[in-house]
């Protein structure tokens, strides 16, 4: 299907060329050794000699990791283009098996002798060597695990075991997914092809045959797959957790994305009470804009009747992308035009890709920040968002990875969205005063309730996600296919209102079997947190003026060195305040349904 619709993203295909020629390459090979070499090496330089040796040793960690970096991305770069492809497949087994022996042999004593160190001994050398002095936030980091740190060989154990684990477990549903087809019509598609049909097509009933088709698909074995993926992932987890000695199944993700647990559950809490009520004035509203009385789910991201479905360029896309950024920041405008201009972008939608979209940004050996953004471009609205937020990712890397190099480029992940939200953001706003200008209410309006359907997916569904996976985690027992169902239309009903409410929910009960997210245990609040956190940033370019950009730029520059507090600390923001929260939902959400309102109102569509 995708196939047919040419966009001129068809031959937009990123050049890997500069890493390796290909899965044969010698490069490849001899690369997978010397890491191997390198990690011995490191072993009988450091091995009991930190106290004297740190500064060094952070600049071969750094040097180990650029290294793994230009290999795994790579392989993984190459498979998610074609996951299918064998050799690809057996390379990346062949380099995690030995990589991973390696590590546990000669690098796992690392963390142990790091928080090990006493603090005296540390500032000893942070005022001796600048290396070490410029990675304090990073030690430091370190230094918060060091309860949970097993013994040195159960860690190098585990270690040794991990390409086996319950990871290849995700690995394999990957491929399974890419692999499924769904009956329709005289075709079969994938997965990326029917849900575009659900998302995109005005009929409502053609939606709602997309969405049984998509349900039906899952049922069977998929879905046992999928219920035995997380049984697994959940089980290891929680003998891990408890060996740790974390007290709680999302301690240890809170602890990585440096937020404290209290204020997890304040957002959680904030997103139930306050976002939940608002999104279903939402939909309502949304409703009676498609004529219905109540939705059925395939309603949720219906386009509206009045909307301009036809399909975007692939050019007149980057252009858009390209003109918000330098509306806003020429700095960030010109990251991405050389991004493009190095060929680091996978667009089309064809048969074989992964789903979905994502950016990886490295650095690779030299210390040269690279940033790779995959997308199945098919030339929709969202498609152009989205290529907005996966650039924001971008920029985001190259700024952290040039002015922190390989430890600490890389965000937390529950604020590694602010980059790629506010990109969004700006490109919403950029069009938005286009449109206004013109005084085209009905573009306008269908803009706005694009946007909010964006925005309730990344909050609401986001947060009920969190909750279906914190009830996972709390299960007692391995649980059915239909246990899970369950659960997860508990978790819908608890955000978007009972059955009859706002929406009927009929083929709905398998759709958390393909989300596969949640095979990074509790990743998926960062998006709630990563937008509401974004929207009150955002909030504040009135009122700091010009200030804000250097501000902004500096705060994409810090990589993984703050916890959120001092990150926002510079714009007058507390997340640990609770009504930070509430201010984000508010001036996101709340605004929006109240402009989206008048603006219907003013139209006549809404009485």
């Amino acid at each position: 299907m995708a196939s047919k619709i040419l966009t001129g993203a068809e031959n937009v295909r990123w050049d890997l060329s500069f890493l390796y020629k290909g899965t044969d390459d010698p490069a490849l090979e001899a690369d997978i050794s010397a890491w191997c070499d390198l990690a011995r090496a490191f072993h009988e330089t450091h091995k009991g000699k930190l106290a004297t040796t740190l500064g060094q040793a952070i600049e071969d960690q750094a040097a180990l990791g650029m290294l793994s970096n230009k290999l795994m991305v790579y392989l993984y770069l190459r498979l998610s283009c074609d996951t299918g492809d064998n050799p690809v497949k057996a390379k990346i087994a062949d380099a995690e098996k030995r990589m991973s022996l390696a590590s546990a042999d000669w690098l796992n004593f690392f963390d142990h002798e790091l928080v090990a160190l006493e603090d005296a001994a540390i500032a000893s050398l942070a005022a001796s060597d600048p290396r070490v002095k410029k990675h304090l936030p990073w030690i430091e980091h370190a230094r918060v695990f060091k309860p949970h740190l097993l013994k040195e060989e159960i860690e190098a154990a585990l270690t040794k075991r991990g390409p086996f684990g319950a990871g290849s477990w995700s690995e394999y549903f990957d491929e399974y997914e890419s692999d499924l087809r769904f009956p329709w019509k005289d075709e079969q598609l994938s997965l990326t092809e029917i849900l575009k049909v659900l998302t995109d097509d005005p009929d409502a009933a053609v939606r709602a045959d997309a969405l049984k088709a998509i349900n039906d698909g899952f049922a069977g074995h998929f879905a046992k797959y999928s219920a035995q993926t997380l049984y697994v992932i959940a089980g290891a987890k929680e003998i891990e957790d408890r060996e740790r000695g974390y007290k709680h199944p999302m301690e240890a993700r809170n602890k990585s994305s440096r937020i404290p647990d209290a204020v997890v559950e304040t957002l959680h809490k904030a997103v139930v009470e306050g976002a939940g009520p608002l999104a279903r004035r939402y939909y309502r509203l949304k409703a009676k804009l498609l004529g219905l009385e109540t939705l059925k789910w395939s309603d949720r991201n219906a386009p509206m009747p009045f909307a301009d479905t036809s399909t975007v360029p692939w050019d007149k896309a980057v252009a858009t992308v390209l003109s918000a950024y330098e509306s806003f920041s020429p700095t960030l405008a010109g990251l991405i035009r050389k991004t493009i201009e190095a060929k680091r972008i996978d667009a089309p939608g064809v048969k074989g890709k992964r789903g979905g979209a994502f950016n990886y940004s490295i650095c690779v050996p030299g210390g040269v920040p690279v940033s790779f953004t995959f997308l199945n471009y098919l030339g929709s609205n969202g498609d152009v968002m989205t290529l907005a937020h996966e650039l924001g990712h971008g920029v985001h890397g190259l700024l952290a990875g040039e002015a922190q190099g390989e430890l600490m480029m890389h965000a937390p992940t529950a604020y590694a969205e602010t980059a790629s939200v506010f990109g969004e953001m700006t490109t919403f706003n950029y069009l938005k005063d286009g449109l206004a200008k013109k005084g085209d209410d009905q573009a306008l309006l269908a803009l706005l309730m694009d946007k909010m359907d964006d925005i309730m997916n990344t909050v609401v569904r986001q947060i009920g996600f969190s909750n279906f996976e914190r009830r996972l985690h709390g299960a007692k027992a391995k649980l059915s296919v239909e246990e899970l169902d369950a659960i997860w239309l508990e978790t819908v009903h608890e955000l978007y209102g009972k059955p009859g409410e706002v929406f009927t929910y009929e083929n709905t009960e398998h759709l958390w079997a393909y989300i596969s997210h949640f095979h990074r245990p509790f990743y998926v609040y960062g998006y709630a947190f990563g937008e509401l956190l974004t929207q009150s940033l955002y909030a504040q370019r009135e009122r700091l003026g010009e200030r804000f950009e250097p501000l902004y730029l500096d705060l994409l520059r810090t990589g993984g060195t703050q916890d959120v507090s001092a990150l926002l600390k510079p714009f007058g923001l507390d997340p640990t305040d609770p009504g930070f929260w509430i201010a984000g939902i508010e001036v996101s959400i709340g605004r929006m349904i109240d402009e989206a309102e008048a603006l219907a109102r003013k139209m006549g569509k809404i009485g």
